[in-house]
């Protein structure tokens, strides 16, 4: 197909595909989705070979957020019945990160649901970066607690943090659709003074949510122009008692598509495939691990993930190594300029992701139709962080 031939040699020189490339991806049949993962595979492994980051979250406030997100659990009038507590202390935090960084994750992302931090609650996500840290040699933090306020992030940065992370969601021409309570303007802003204070920037989308092709294609543009370090691909979760409960409307392949199209707009970047991947893809995430160079391990913040061991022999069996403690993840013409790679999400923003439960039979439930919304995939957070029970890990 030419426009894989075009798209790769593209790839490879970190050259922008036009926006026609781009739709065209998504455009594909399901009869050639294999070719797509193909072509977009190699640009991956040019340029991270067949490394896989592992990333791990670290909910430390959930619930009771003011912003009225449509995508989101934590949102304002929720009635989801997620776990809902306030500030974890460092000691509770550094103990829920050990869980996810013994299970093999090399960053920690530190999350928080709400508008923005107040500067005390920086001075409490500081103490909480030099718990992590302290006990973790080596580890990357990056932290993800909403829009931020003039030095906010220069303090973030001194107090240890690697990354700081917050997504663009959708395009800017759709975002009031989505949300009320802040601007797709605020959401640039905050990824621009990350940038400008020395923190590796994370900014990604939420796929699913209804939008156009074109959406998608302008979301990731913009993506590209800011500049990010990684992009975390979240899929919807359609979580019950959200005004998006009922937005079924991805199916493996069209994931796939939005992955290979993000990784080719975003050659040398850490793609993530960040919340709903197990709702969305299903048995066909291993086919993911060649768009994408990371993923998020275990729980996600306010959903269920799948078992962290699963994942380790995924990306075992799928002929994939996971990506050392010592290893740089950028390629080094972007690892001079940057701290490395970035992390949060699920339910973008502060947000959550999901999954199946650890340990319960979901597989073995009567077969689904195809393209039917599997909502037995979507299972509330019950354990972990703000709990008495160990984490998914």
């Amino acid at each position: 197909m030419d426009l894989l031939n075009t798209l790769v040699d593209k790839g490879l020189r970190r050259e922008l595909p036009t926006r026609e490339e781009a739709l065209a991806v998504l455009a594909t049949s399901d009869d050639d989705v294999l070719d797509v993962v193909a072509a977009a595979g190699k640009v991956r492994r040019h340029w991270f070979g067949r490394r896989v980051k592992l990333n791990y979250l670290v909910n430390l406030k959930s619930g009771l957020c003011p912003e009225d997100c449509s995508y989101c659990s934590q949102r304002l009038g929720s009635s989801t019945g997620i776990l809902k507590y306030s500030w974890l202390k460092p000691d509770e935090a550094s103990k829920a990160a050990a869980a996810g960084l013994a299970g093999g994750a090399k960053r920690v992302c530190l999350v928080a649901s709400g508008r923005g931090p107040t500067d005390r609650d920086v001075d409490r996500v500081a103490g909480t970066i030099k718990a992590i840290k302290e006990q973790n040699e080596g580890v990357e933090v990056c932290a993800c607690l909403g829009l931020l306020s003039d030095g906010q992030a220069e303090r973030l940065r001194e107090a240890g943090a690697d990354a700081y992370n917050h997504n663009l969601n959708t395009s800017e021409g759709t975002y009031g659709d989505i949300t009320t309570t802040h601007t797709y303007a605020d959401r640039v802003d905050t990824v621009n003074k990350a940038h400008a204070a020395g923190l590796s920037a994370c900014s990604g989308l939420i796929a699913g949510m209804g939008e156009s092709d074109e959406d998608l294609v302008d979301v990731v543009f913009s993506l590209r122009e800011l500049d990010p370090d990684s992009v975390p691909v979240n899929f919807l979760i359609p979580v019950e008692g959200t005004p998006l409960a009922k937005e079924w409307n991805l199916t493996p392949q069209r994931c796939l598509r939005i992955l290979a199209m993000v990784r080719f707009v975003c050659p040398d970047v850490e793609v993530r495939i960040a919340g709903g991947r197990e709702v969305h893809l299903r048995t066909m995430q291993p086919l993911a691990l060649h768009l994408a160079n990371s993923i998020f391990l275990g729980d996600y913040l306010t959903t269920e993930g799948q078992a962290g061991q699963s994942d380790l022999e995924m990306i075992a069996d799928a002929g994939f190594v996971v990506e050392g403690a010592d290893e740089v993840t950028l390629p080094q013409h972007r690892a001079d300029v940057a701290a490395g790679g970035c992390g949060s999400h699920a339910e973008a923003g502060c947000g959550s992701g999901c999954g199946g439960h650890d340990g319960a039979d979901l597989c073995g439930t009567a077969a689904v139709a195809a393209n039917e919304p599997r909502t037995d995939l979507v299972a509330v957070r019950r354990r972990g962080a703000g709990t008495d029970l160990a984490p998914n890990a």
